[in-house]
């Protein structure tokens, strides 16, 4: 007797490995191994996330309106072209499932979020990666990999694991060379940190074209990884198709409710940025100081060359030793390379302290 056998393209996929969030035999010192907010989340989020507590019984909002409104009224967008979900991976993957299937393509960036081929491989898609320059998205390599197969086009800007991004201009060229049949995503989740006068989230490209979206997250920069809460700004014919998808209470009252308070807290907002602006640099500065070879970063991390895959894979060993806990991401094929989330002032210097101690062990 045969056991029930999955789609295919399924068994082709390398389940998503997330960050270490601990050390064997210790207590961590410092978690900076998947991007979250420095500060962690804003007191008034966290006040609004323990008085849903009373609530818990009752069904959330199915449509998140209270919390779209919230959105519209703080980035300057129709609530009606926004749709929230259980992070912006539910949405990613339901946009996935919606526009794309068996003989389909994928196209995404060489280094590109690795959900990307995943959510392809889940439907029976083909994911097509092309290549990058200079560890950035090459806007002809992606253009010179579209076919009539094409359906959906990931970008991720500013990237991760590599924080580059590409330009406003570079991005509407990149459009402006897709048939009109084809989907661009724009996953900006580390939007709030840039502050390049040439960077544009997504928001102007999505109101001039019927297929273009953006989407974003609360696991970032407003420090809400936990509470699993993204959201969508696209044409209404999209969000309308991504509507009849999804879950009907995807998102939780908690969430909701934190997610509102979180855009409310603008003060708390600035201080996770300023902390961004200033320990990034800092930090870069004092890895290259140490002849490593961080990448430029416009995000909440930076992406750190140590030579080889074995000098890579020591200094991660070293760092958790010392209760410093980096991110390995050989599985984007990056192998001689580690992602250190920016922490707070303590915590990058710790880990300044660390490599510095690691680099005169392996001279």
């Amino acid at each position: 007797m045969s056991a029930p056998t999955p789609r295919p393209g399924i068994a082709k996929i390398a389940p998503y490995v997330p960050g270490k969030d601990s050390v064997d035999g210790k207590e961590p010192i410092a978690k900076l191994s998947s991007n979250e907010g420095a500060l962690g989340p804003s007191p008034k989020a966290m006040a609004a996330y323990a008085k849903a507590a009373t609530e818990l019984h009752r069904y959330p909002d199915g449509a998140a309106e209270k919390l779209r409104a919230a959105l519209g009224r703080h980035y300057g967008l129709n609530p009606a072209r926004i749709i929230c979900g259980t992070g912006s991976d539910e949405l990613l993957n339901l946009l996935v499932r919606a526009y794309c299937g068996p003989g389909d393509e994928l196209l995404y960036s060489q280094y590109g979020f690795l959900m990307y081929p995943i959510n392809a491989l889940g439907v029976g898609a083909t994911p097509i990666a092309a290549p990058e320059k200079d560890y950035r998205t090459d806007v002809d390599a992606m253009l010179a990999k579209v076919t009539d197969k094409t359906r959906v086009v990931c970008l991720a800007n500013p990237n991760n694991p590599t924080g580059s991004y590409i330009t406003k201009d570079e991005v509407r060229r990149l459009h402006a060379g897709l048939p009109k049949n084809v989907l661009l995503v724009v996953d900006a989740a580390y939007a709030e940190y840039v502050s390049r006068n040439d960077y544009e989230s997504g928001v102007e490209l999505v109101d001039r074209a019927e297929n273009v979206v953006m989407t974003r997250t609360f696991s970032k920069i407003y420090g809400m990884g936990g509470l699993r809460l993204g959201w969508m700004y696209g044409p209404e014919n999209v969000i309308d198709t991504i509507s009849r998808l999804r879950q009907p209470f995807n998102v939780n009252l908690a969430a909701q409710m934190a997610g509102i308070a979180a855009l409310e807290d603008i003060a708390h907002t600035d201080a996770s940025r300023t902390n961004n602006d200033i320990w990034l640099p800092w930090f870069s500065a004092a890895v290259t100081k140490l002849s490593l070879k961080p990448l430029p970063s416009v995000g909440n991390f930076l992406l750190v060359g140590f030579g080889s895959a074995k000098r890579a894979s020591a200094a991660n060993d070293w760092l958790m030793n010392d209760g410093l806990i980096p991110r390995m991401v050989a599985g984007y094929g990056l192998p001689e390379h580690l992602r250190i989330t920016i922490g707070t002032e303590s915590e990058m210097k710790a880990v300044a302290d660390s490599l510095g101690r690691f680099v005169a062990a392996h001279k």
